[in-house]
């Protein structure tokens, strides 16, 4: 083997140990409070923003630390970002929380970000309709919740809107601000999350005309055969349950339906409110 040979081979060796070094390499991960999770590394890190940039990528990517729960570092490391304090002072500074009159013993439902995890975009009908499941359930089952009573679903929205809340920033505003704003010490709030696949399924149908053929005795048949396709969209959910009662969660937790069908996530609703503390069952 020459020289030339040589070292074409040895820059080859390098780059095939670099690019598998590189593929392996451990990566930071930043959830966010809409739950996105972002695998990336980490480069710079201030009060205010956090820089980072994506596998096989050099640019920067700047972000809020007001949009982030946590951190998972790459070095095993975690720390979590609360804004409470930070979203306290801005609401001070901005705007003063008009608090209404306070009504013991009362549950409000807040709106259901209702959010496709492939390309992060809400739907304002479906968290209206998540919203109403929830009450409706609620409703139906008040004897098994007593002494709470659910404050009607119009009011809570005529209240939120008077404030500037909405599905999309609900998220945003401390639970403290929103017992203050709707008037209740408990608050159950939900979350569902949702990602769709799709599958083609090839159905083939034959039909057609058989006849005996005299001289062999054997069967003939003309056949004619039909295939169709079906598409089949499959919705995998992550529901997210959190119940408050006087500023503090009493419950939380995160359920995927067991089917991947587009209406499961109503029956996690369900699921999580009847073990919820505030369900006895009569």
């Amino acid at each position: 083997m020459n020289l030339k040979k040589v070292i074409t081979v040895t820059l080859l060796c390098f780059v095939c140990i670099f690019s598998f070094a590189q593929s392996g390499k451990k990566l930071d991960k930043i959830i966010k409070r809409d739950y996105q999770i972002i695998e990336c590394t980490i480069s710079k890190m201030s009060d205010k923003t956090v820089e980072y940039s994506l596998p096989g990528e050099t640019l920067q990517i700047s972000l809020d630390v007001s949009q982030i729960a946590r951190i998972d570092f790459a070095s095993g490391r975690s720390q979590t970002f609360d804004i409470s304090a930070n979203n306290n002072t801005q609401a001070s500074t901005n705007q003063t929380v008009v608090s209404a009159e306070m009504k013991p013993n009362t549950i409000a439902v807040l709106p259901v970000p209702y959010v496709n995890s492939d390309n992060l975009q809400s739907s304002e009908e479906m968290s209206k309709f998540a919203q109403n499941d929830m009450y409706n359930k609620l409703l139906d089952k008040s004897a098994n919740i007593f002494p709470l009573t659910v404050q009607d679903l119009r009011t809570t929205n005529s209240l939120l809107h008077k404030a500037g809340i909405n599905y999309a920033n609900i998220d945003e505003t401390p639970i403290e601000d929103l017992e203050k704003i709707l008037g209740v010490d408990n608050i159950v709030a939900a979350k569902v999350s949702f990602t769709t696949s799709e599958s083609s399924i090839a159905t083939t149908y034959n039909s057609g005309n058989a006849k005996v053929s005299d001289n062999n005795k054997k069967l003939k048949t003309n056949d004619i055969s039909t295939t169709t396709a079906n598409n089949q969209t499959y919705y995998y959910y992550t529901v997210y349950f959190d119940m408050y009662k006087n500023q503090t969660k009493i419950y939380s937790q995160t359920r995927k339906p067991l089917l991947a069908v587009k209406d499961s996530w109503m029956d996690s609703i369900t699921y999580l409110l009847k073990r919820s503390p505030i369900y006895v069952k009569r």
